[in-house]
Parts: C-alpha cells; structure tokens; sequence
C-alpha cells in the first residue's frame, strides 16, 4: 500500500510520457514524476491565398485552410492569469495571415514553410507543426494538403 500522505509530485517539463517511480517499501515515501507539455493549436484558420503553379490557379485567390501546433517550453507558463503572460494568440493568428497573404505562392510546400520558421522564431517555441490545404484542388478530393512539422 502506498503511503499517500508522502506522495511527492513533481513537475518535470519534457517530453515523452509520464514517468512514475514506485516504492516496495510502504513506509517510503513515493516519488511521482510528471511530464507536461504545453502545445497551442490553431485549427481551421481559412484565408484567401493567391497559390497555384498553374495558370488556372493563377486568375484569382484559392480558399486555404491552415492549422498550427506550436510546443511552448516549460519557461513560457503563465505565472499570473493575464494576457501579458502567455502566447498572443492574436499575434500567431495574425502573423500567419500576413504571410498568407502578403505574395503569390506557387507551392503549399513554400507557404507552409515560411509559416513553419515565422512560428519556430517565437521565442519559448520548442517545436511547430504547420498544415496548408487547399479543399478545392480536386472535385474528387475533399482537399490536398502538405504537412511540415519538428514535433515528435
């Protein structure tokens, strides 16, 4: 039987799967090591972009629709309940709408990687995942997308 009234948690920022130790000795304390990470997501965000290598995608913008997962380290914990403490959730909104937005692409592959390193520059970022898909690429497809990402 453990001894719960020493039961020592201790949060251990990392990544991977929670970690526990177990004591045989019920008169020992037990340790627990707790793995938490912290992940913003953006789903679903839809925007206009002008994409396309081919000259009919080239006549006017295509609907695109883009996803963020942003892994935050374990410094970037709001230590007050406050706006100013966390992630600008409007900032990443917007920032990804300016790059969206701001050019012709030819390839999903480039608009999601200047996504992908405009987010990977944020400071306290420790690993992004950005999807762009276009649902109206094929009438047989309900969209093709491309995925870059450095999470595991």
């Amino acid at each position: 039987m453990w001894n719960h009234a020493a039961l020592d948690c201790r949060k251990t920022v990392a990544a991977g799967w929670p970690r526990t130790q177990h004591h045989q000795n019920e008169d020992e304390p037990v340790t627990v090591t707790v793995t938490v990470t912290r992940h913003f997501h953006l789903e679903g965000l839809e925007c206009a972009c002008r994409i396309g290598a081919y000259d009919h995608e080239r006549l006017g913008p295509q609907r695109v629709i883009i996803d963020a997962e942003i892994r935050l380290s374990g410094e970037t914990e709001p230590q007050r309940d406050t706006l100013e403490a966390t992630l600008n959730y409007d900032m990443i909104r917007s920032s990804i709408l300016q790059i969206a937005t701001s050019r012709h692409f030819d390839l999903q592959e480039t608009l999601a990687r200047e996504i992908f390193d405009s987010l990977a520059g944020l400071a306290g970022v420790t690993g992004v995942r950005v999807r762009t898909a276009k649902p109206e690429a094929y009438e047989d497809c309900r969209q093709i997308a491309y995925e870059l990402s450095s999470l595991s």
